[in-house]
């Protein structure tokens, strides 16, 4: 069996800082032997950074999701090349830097792959990420056992059919984007582990991530505000998987929690 740790969208500074304070102890105690970590709102709330990946460069994580965000920061996406285990929707239009899936090795040998894909509901209209599944499990094919799919999305829905259409073919579906935790993580049917948003890694006193008088001004007055990333109860949120690597199915999942009591 191997243990798979999925942090959920990690916003602005407060999210990086649950990561330095909460993740080795995490890895450490819940026996992890990779661990996933979406960053596309890394910076501000907004994007990633090249500052902002070697500053956590030296923690327990083997790979990194994203989202509609990734292209926030121009400095990184010029440079995307560099960051091969960054991973991006891979329903973007051929030709973007970077790549929708990678496979890496845990520190036992197990190959895992990691395929994220972008929903298409109240999203950027891109390709569909049903049949994008298809063709992006049909490459990796046998070099990997152990799959988890990131789908990136707005709607319920669209996330709970991809989990079932990915059910027994897959070892884990993970939804991400909306920054709410759902309590309905479980194994389906043919063995894959889901939840429908794995939740936000930042700080919880806000409007997913956001200071709440700002995100409060967007409702009330219909006219834009810049958002600036809330400080308060702090919190490293995500879903640990327990998978058999020779049959690439889930045997356990739960929901994980730290708080930082700020």
């Amino acid at each position: 069996m191997i243990r798979i740790l999925y942090i959920g969208d990690v916003v602005g500074q407060p999210g990086r800082r649950a990561l330095h304070q909460k993740l080795e102890t995490v890895v450490g105690r819940e026996m992890v032997d990779f661990t996933i970590v979406n960053i596309e709102n890394a910076a501000g709330g907004f994007g990633v950074t090249e500052s902002i990946l070697d500053e956590l460069s030296d923690l327990p994580i083997n790979c990194y999701t994203s989202g509609n965000h990734i292209w926030d920061k121009k400095d990184f996406v010029d440079n995307y090349e560099h960051y091969p285990h960054v991973v991006r929707p891979a329903n973007y239009p051929p030709g973007n830097p970077g790549k929708g899936k990678v496979i890496r090795q845990t520190a036992g040998g197990v190959n895992v792959a990691v395929l994220q894909l972008m929903g298409n509901v109240f999203m950027p209209p891109i390709d569909n990420p049903f049949y994008c599944a298809d063709r992006e499990l049909a490459e990796i094919g046998d070099a990997a056992k152990v799959i988890i799919v990131d789908i990136h999305g707005e709607a319920t829905s669209e996330k709970q059919a991809m989990g079932r259409y990915l059910d027994g073919r897959v070892s884990g579906v993970f939804g991400t984007h909306t920054h709410v935790p759902t309590a309905d993580e479980r194994i389906l049917p043919l063995g894959t582990a889901y939840q429908t948003d794995v939740g936000m890694t930042g700080a919880y006193d806000s409007v997913i991530g956001f200071r709440p008088d700002e995100a409060l001004h967007r409702f009330l007055m219909n006219t834009p505000k810049k958002l600036e990333v809330a400080k308060r109860d702090i919190r490293l949120v995500g879903v640990l998987a327990e998978i058999d690597e020779t049959t690439g199915r889930a045997v356990r999942v739960a929901r994980i929690r730290e708080d930082l009591g700020e």
